[in-house]
């Protein structure tokens, strides 16, 4: 794999969600091919984009950022889909679906940002003299 990106679970869970999200909001009403639908269909795939933009060529607190914009991101995804559950264009069973996902989701993320703040915390430079 050529980017780093490719190595991550996250992504590539992502990913999959993403493509769920966009056959999903090909069954949304013609009205709402612009609003709703897209804008559901754009923050999945800002999930996926901006994991890839955060773990290539970054550092650690850079990535850390698009990892907190990732999550803002998957969140709103799943108000989207809470949206189109309430005014019935998705079923219960499909809604819980997305959401278990996109729950399960931005708990691998929020792990993901937690363990790179440990593994800074733990870093220990080092004490020869250069």
């Amino acid at each position: 794999m050529a980017f780093r990106f490719e190595e991550l679970k996250v992504w590539h869970i992502a990913a999959d969600l993403s493509n769920e999200i966009d056959l999903l909001a090909k069954t949304f009403p013609i009205e709402e091919r612009f609003s709703l639908a897209s804008q559901n269909k754009r923050a999945a795939d800002s999930v996926v984009l901006n994991i890839a933009e955060g773990s290539t060529g970054q550092s650690t607190p850079e990535f850390k950022r698009f990892l907190g914009i990732v999550l803002r991101s998957a969140v709103e995804v799943v108000a989207c889909l809470y949206l189109a559950h309430k005014r019935k264009y998705v079923a219960n069973e499909i809604y819980q679906k997305h959401y278990d996902g996109y729950e399960i989701l931005c708990k691998m993320i929020t792990k993901l940002r937690s363990s790179m703040q440990l593994a800074a915390m733990n870093y220990q430079p080092s004490t020869m003299n250069l």
